[in-house]
């Protein structure tokens, strides 16, 4: 039982985490392991200053937390400050995986399904070397706070990831396929879809012609468009950003106009999937925010610092990649909202442009860079040759106001491997997704 001191804030988050990888490279075993580990961050806060630690103890926090008191300053008005004022009091557990934890898993189970999958990736000759991972995530997370939060939940993540080195003459191709899920059964019978996806890499490298640069209609994918707006708009929605940099509070005048009427994108972590977060890391209940609203800069994120120091409510989004940081402004899962067409209505009009179906990674605050990995010419309204991009880029605003389409249906993409990285924490799980969405004009090199 803690016992908390009157004239502090503090709070305790713990995380029960379980982690299993199974690597195989051209048919050998690489790696397989299973890790369990406890931890906990201890923050106090007397007004002027946090004062934290992180430990792997988790039986004894009491004695970690008089440790931070005897440092810090009794302050009795303390429960005035503005960062306190906005914690909330949740009392809640949420239990989504009892019954079906990956920890309950047998090894030999999750490395009998990697091994069904491997023959799969190495049908075509072209494929000159294949790697193969099993990757999955249990955590149990425990939040407790001198204001009475006790908030607890689990979380779940599991899949497969392949990447292919593909040659054929001169002709080279690095080609990949991965998915996530929260259940490990929904891993099995992935067969047809992952043959198909290994075809059509191998007609990509035999097929693909190279791009004729310039200014083109664009039509991304659910996958693209969902990376677009988290590292072109989801980044500058951080308002830890704006703390230190007033040009940026000057640009992210909220109520102002920034994009197309028919655009709007969400930062929500109650969406299933990687980026799920029932409750922050200062004990935050999911928010969805809308960080444009029909065109209109609606909101940002927040932990409780940047919302005091902004005068705006919580968003749920303080967020760290584990017990050996503190939490600071993170997104969860970051999508755009789905528009009124289907895909054949959306490149009905485009007489010449290009369709972004996947991509290898990309980034951008003002401006932008996507390197597209699948791509296809879109000519007279329909899909053409795979062709060959390097990149695509262009200004941020500019390109949020020739969003011009998009489509009813919307896809969450949630990947087992990488992740979001800020400041020193690296590869935190995020999700993202959207409708296919249509840009009137693009740089496409």
């Amino acid at each position: 039982m803690i016992q908390f001191k009157e004239g502090f804030y503090a709070d305790i988050r713990i995380e029960d985490r379980s982690r299993t990888v199974i690597g195989y490279k051209s048919g050998v075993l690489e790696e397989m392991k299973n890790r369990v580990e406890k931890q906990a961050f201890l923050r106090v806060y007397d007004g002027r200053l946090w004062y934290y630690a992180s430990v792997t103890d988790v039986d004894h926090l009491q004695k970690t937390l008089d440790g931070l008191y005897a440092a810090a300053t009794v302050n009795p008005d303390i429960l005035s400050d503005p960062v306190v004022r906005r914690f909330e009091r949740n009392r809640e557990s949420l239990s989504s995986f009892d019954g079906c934890s990956v920890r309950d898993v047998p090894l030999a189970e999750k490395r009998a399904l990697l091994l069904s999958y491997l023959p799969l990736l190495t049908e075509d000759d072209c494929v000159k070397m294949a790697k193969g991972r099993y990757l999955d995530r249990n955590s149990r997370f425990r939040f407790l706070s001198s204001l009475g939060a006790d908030v607890s939940y689990d979380y779940q993540t599991c899949g497969l990831a392949f990447s292919l080195s593909m040659a054929e003459g001169e002709k080279k191709f690095n080609g990949g396929w991965q998915k996530a899920f929260t259940r490990f059964d929904e891993l099995q019978g992935l067969e047809p879809v992952l043959r198909d996806a290994v075809k059509e890499q191998c007609s990509f490298l035999r097929n693909s012609v190279s791009v004729e640069a310039g200014n083109y209609p664009v039509v991304l994918s659910p996958e693209a468009a969902g990376v677009f707006a988290h590292e072109s708009f989801g980044h500058k929605s951080e308002s830890d950003f704006m703390l230190s940099d007033e040009s940026m509070k000057d640009e992210w005048q909220l109520g102002k106009t920034v994009a197309s009427p028919i655009l709007s994108i969400v930062d929500y972590g109650g969406v299933p999937g990687v980026g799920f977060v029932p409750f922050d890391d200062e004990g935050t209940r999911a928010q969805k925010t809308y960080l444009i609203q029909k065109g209109v800069l609606s909101g940002r994120l927040h932990s409780a610092l940047t919302a005091a120091a902004l005068d705006e409510g919580m968003t749920g989004n303080a967020r760290a990649i584990d017990c050996m940081f503190e939490p600071i402004v993170r997104m969860t899962t970051t999508y755009i909202e789905g528009g009124e067409l289907s895909f054949d209505e959306l490149i009905a009009p485009i007489e010449k442009g290009y369709f972004i179906k996947t991509i290898s990674h990309g980034s951008g605050m003002s401006t932008f860079t996507i390197a597209p990995k699948l791509a296809y010419e879109i000519v007279n309204g329909k899909l053409g040759r795979p062709v060959q991009i390097s990149v695509i880029s262009g200004s941020v605003f500019e390109t949020l106001g020739l969003i011009d389409g998009l489509t009813k249906d919307v896809e969450m993409l949630s990947f087992v491997t990488g992740g979001c990285g800020k400041m020193e924490q690296m590869n935190l799980p995020v999700g993202f997704g959207g409708p296919y969405v249509r840009v009137s004009k693009m740089n496409v090199q």
